[in-house]
């Protein structure tokens, strides 16, 4: 009997270790699928409705381009797990200013945890390669100005990192041929090499949609849509390509491979396709749209690597949510929502239950999500924590 008290004790710690340590380990990424939450629009559903939708569609990984507090508020007990970004406009003064990003964290993040689940910061979007050299310069000093914060703070969960555009590669075809540009290099490699030192990964916006519309007449439309085609072979690594998004990956391995970084994961952290476009903007339809995304999440379920990296499973955040009225540029740019603003679906791609319902009546509300599926673990903790104390007080 006392044998059978000992082993009771023991593995009824072991629950508590094991349970408690599950619910604080972070990573940047939980399955393989997450969305981009873009809110430059004036006809979008509040961030609570949001949250419910987001629930409902099972979608659980999501990134804001911002730090928006009522987004962080709305978020908050949900499990949701959020990547908040660092906007462009900030990143010359973090990158000068150590203080201002230790404010800038602790404002932003440290503040709204550990009820919202921040797994990441962004520090910009896709900076280099853009308009602004100076910002080139200073987007390493940001980085580690907004990392050493969160050491600072004491949050080592956080994942820091920053996205690509396809504009820092030289060429990406065939996908081995992939380098960086040579105006590039010498940013992109002190950056590569600090975010080796901290594991994070290298982040790519890469656009199937963008790239077939570039250059309609020498890429088979199915070879961007993941339909049926004789795709490509690479004849320096005899590898073939069936789809599109698979080779943009593996030439942004290429390019990390070629500047020293072989083993750094990437992971997608925008892709999609429009809906609708301007008269040069001809396969941006409601069907391509419909038929890229359902691929795309029939792919990414599949939890497969690439040609290249076959070990290293795809993931992928699919832009966006909602279309963005309100953003500039030609009208695809605009069009690129899974749901519309009542929060239905924009098209068909086989989130259950999604098929008409509006963003009021999806399947349960906040307060309904948060008491059937937040609360269970916590409750399962408690439970074993209160026999455990039972038992070592006998």
């Amino acid at each position: 009997m006392k044998i059978f008290w000992v082993l009771f004790r023991f593995l009824t710690m072991f629950l508590i270790f094991f349970s408690s340590t599950v619910s604080l380990t972070v990573q940047g990424f939980t399955g393989t699928y997450g969305i981009n939450y873009g809110r430059i629009a004036d006809n979008i559903p509040s961030p609570d409705q949001v949250v419910t939708l987001l629930r409902a569609a099972k979608i659980k990984n999501v990134r804001i381009y911002d730090a928006d507090h009522s987004v962080l508020k709305a978020f908050s007990g949900t499990g949701l797990e959020l990547v908040v970004g660092l906007p462009n406009d900030y990143v010359k003064d973090m990158s000068v200013n150590a203080d201002h990003a230790v404010s800038w964290v602790k404002e932003n993040v440290q503040s709204f945890l550990p009820g919202t689940n921040i797994r990441g910061i962004a520090v910009g979007n896709e900076i280099l390669g853009g308009g602004d050299t100076e910002m080139w310069a200073a987007l390493l000093g940001a980085v580690k100005n907004i990392y050493n914060a969160t050491q600072t703070l004491h949050l080592t969960d956080i994942q820091i990192t920053t996205a690509h555009s396809q504009a820092v590669f030289a060429n990406s075809y065939p996908p081995s041929s992939c380098i960086f540009k040579d105006n590039i290099v010498q940013y992109m490699k002190p950056l590569l090499g600090f975010f080796s030192q901290i594991g994070s990964p290298f982040c790519l916006n890469a656009y199937p949609f963008l790239a077939y519309m570039g250059d309609p007449e020498n890429i088979d439309i199915n070879y961007a849509l993941f339909q049926s085609t004789q795709g490509i072979d690479d004849t320096k690594t005899d590898l073939h390509y069936d789809n599109m998004l698979d080779a943009q990956i593996d030439a942004a391995y290429a390019a990390l491979e070629d500047a020293g970084f072989k083993k750094m994961e990437v992971i997608v952290t925008e892709t999609g396709w429009a809906s609708r476009g301007d008269d040069s903007e001809a396969a941006a339809t409601v069907n391509n749209a419909m038929t890229y995304n359902y691929n795309l999440r029939k792919r990414l379920a599949k939890r497969k690597g690439t040609p290249l990296r076959p070990k290293m499973v795809v993931k992928a955040y699919i832009f966006a949510i909602f279309n963005e009225d309100l953003k500039p540029g030609p009208t695809s740019e605009r069009n690129f929502g899974l749901f519309k603003p009542d929060g239905s679906i924009a098209y068909n791609i086989g989130f259950h239950g999604l098929k008409s319902s509006s963003a009021d009546t999806l399947l349960l509300s906040l307060k309904d999500i948060r008491a059937q599926d937040w609360s269970r673990p916590h409750f399962l903790v408690s439970v074993i924590s209160a026999v455990a104390l039972l038992v070592f007080l006998r």
